[in-house]
């Protein structure tokens, strides 16, 4: 059994057993339908990933891996806020006429700041950092800039990481201010996986943990009874990630340099509805 699906399975079980429900209170998200799109939740959710132990992939359904990749390198090496230079529609609902998301994610990503050892936007310098300062407990990269928000058409979900070097491996903390559990739990788990074993690589160090840390996990009413259904399932054991080697610069890393083998998993759960 995936490690993934034990963890996935126990936050769930504890979200639907143990939440706190909406009903009854006005909420900001809706439904296509127009009805308010009702959450039970928990508040402060931890999960922690042994990297060196396996890749963190859920197996109980699939996670598009390779699409869940090019969002993140849209984000942290495109440094892009426009989805005309994504593959997937996944940010559509939040993009204007010209394909823009506002100045957010990549936007913020791109900012250059300056430091006493010269100008970089945050993903340099955490790069910078790792390679000549590794052992550094300032190593940080934020997407959540109260200046710009009223300026972003969509807040930051997956807003922080933290960088920690410990004994050659790398270790990061993912913060999220608010998580769609089954649409984007595993999803949010493999980018940020795969962000270090990039950074890891490129830094010359070995992966360690990922920490994910989730203020508000929550469960849309409308999706109670499919989440019910998938912790049921059959879990497989976890694959194996393989990263094309070659590769020693942040900038060249693509989509096709990093492929599962041995990924077995269930169906995959069709028509989930989105909350907007």
């Amino acid at each position: 059994m995936s490690k993934a699906d034990t963890i996935f399975v126990a936050m769930c079980q504890d979200i639907l057993a143990n939440g706190f429900s909406s009903q009854g209170e006005n909420v900001r998200a809706k439904w296509t339908d127009g009805n308010p799109a009702h959450t039970i939740k928990k508040f402060g959710v931890i999960n922690r990933y042994d990297l060196a132990e396996e890749f963190p992939i859920l197996t109980l359904r699939p996670t598009n891996l390779k699409a869940a990749i090019d969002e993140l390198l849209w984000i942290w090496q495109k440094k892009s806020n426009n989805i005309q230079q994504l593959n997937s529609h996944i940010w559509d609902s939040w993009a204007d006429a010209n394909g823009s998301i506002g100045k957010a994610y990549g936007y913020q990503l791109a900012v250059k700041h300056k430091y006493p050892e010269g100008e970089f936007d945050q993903v340099d310098r955490a790069l910078f950092d790792l390679k000549h300062n590794p052992y550094s407990r300032r190593i940080m990269v934020n997407m959540y800039n109260h200046n710009d928000l009223h300026e972003m058409n969509l807040y930051p979900c997956a807003y922080s990481m933290t960088f920690n070097v410990t004994g050659q491996k790398l270790n990061a903390i993912l913060n999220q201010r608010s998580q769609d559990t089954l649409v984007a739990n595993n999803w949010n788990v493999c980018q940020y996986a795969i962000l270090v074993h990039m950074l890891a690589q490129v830094s010359g160090l070995g992966v360690g943990e990922l920490i994910h840390v989730i203020a508000d996990a929550h469960i849309y009413d409308r999706h109670m009874p499919l989440v019910a259904e998938l912790i049921q399932r059959r879990p497989y054991p976890a694959p194996k990630l393989l990263i094309n080697p070659d590769i020693k610069d942040f900038y060249d890393f693509k989509v096709e340099d990093f492929r599962l083998e041995g990924y077995e998993c269930g169906a995959q759960i069709v028509n989930i509805p989105v909350a907007v």
